[in-house]
């Protein structure tokens, strides 16, 4: 359908790198409200070591805990080496296995301290787990726009990961900026090359922002053609490995109103987001 648009919603992405350790008891209540408003899919969790990201040490817990029934929503998991995927390949909820490579081999080693020669031989083993477990792998192209660290980047860069993945039997592609410094052309330019590049495939566009600049970027990606974003309620989060703290995820409201302005079809239940909206000043607290 031309004018809808699917909305990932990342509360993991949100949480990850909080300042203080969420309970549990909250993050399942509030994942299971974003359950019932109609998400494409959640991301809710990831299973890296308890020593880089604290925050998701319970996530095996808050998934045993999620209401699933009745949600159309698929839940979606990031790993960042192959025994996390093996842990996800045995959690049965779970449909989704992400992996965060970056287009960065300096965002790269910050982030997962690999090369991309081990990040990709990560992919490869990943792929086999979903592949002999049933679920789907996702992989994130991190600093997809560019980067702040004056590693090489163009175009032909991200379409040449993108088109490797793909013959690898990836369908399944997330284009992030995750220091917000993508310019609306940017993203315009690449997000139409990719899709004539990689017809069949679903291709994703991660934005993260500042509250004053984010219009334009999804205005961009849209009229490019993406019709997957993801986003988190409130603008919370970012990655803690990038050193742009103070640039959050694109708000989901504010997706949703510009969904509502432009008369695209997001098939949310705004009753539900509007609660798990309230709800999330009892979890960033």
């Amino acid at each position: 359908m031309a004018n809808r648009i699917y909305i990932t919603e990342t509360p993991r992405d949100a949480m990850q790198g909080w300042g203080k350790i969420i309970p549990v008891d909250l993050k399942v209540a509030y994942i299971n409200q974003l359950l019932k408003a109609g998400f494409l899919s959640v991301d809710v969790g990831s299973f890296v070591s308890p020593k880089a990201i604290p925050q998701m040490a319970d996530t095996l817990e808050v998934i045993s805990r999620l209401e699933t029934t009745g949600s159309s929503s698929e839940l979606m998991v990031i790993t960042g080496n192959k025994r996390g995927g093996l842990q996800a390949s045995l959690v049965d909820p779970i449909r989704f296995v992400a992996f965060p490579y970056s287009v960065s081999p300096t965002f790269l080693q910050k982030n997962l301290n690999a090369t991309p020669e081990q990040a990709w031989d990560t992919i490869r083993d990943l792929n086999s787990i979903c592949h002999n477990s049933g679920k789907l792998l996702q992989v994130y192209l991190a600093m997809a726009f560019g980067n702040p660290y004056k590693d090489r980047w163009n175009e032909d860069i991200v379409v040449k990961d993108a088109e490797s993945l793909v013959s690898m039997g990836v369908r399944h592609l997330a284009f992030s900026d995750i220091t917000g410094q993508a310019s609306a052309e940017v993203i315009y330019s690449l997000c139409s090359r990719l899709l004539m590049a990689l017809p069949g495939v679903r291709l994703s566009i991660h934005l993260h922002s500042s509250p004053g600049n984010w219009e334009p970027k999804v205005e961009a990606a849209w009229q490019a053609g993406f019709r997957y974003f993801e986003a988190a309620l409130g603008g919370f989060g970012g990655c803690p490995m990038s050193g742009y703290e103070l640039v959050g995820n694109l708000n989901t409201a504010n997706l949703v109103k510009w969904c509502t302005k432009k008369n695209i079809i997001h098939g949310l239940n705004e009753t539900v987001l509007g609660e798990a909206l309230t709800f999330t000043s009892r979890v960033f607290s």
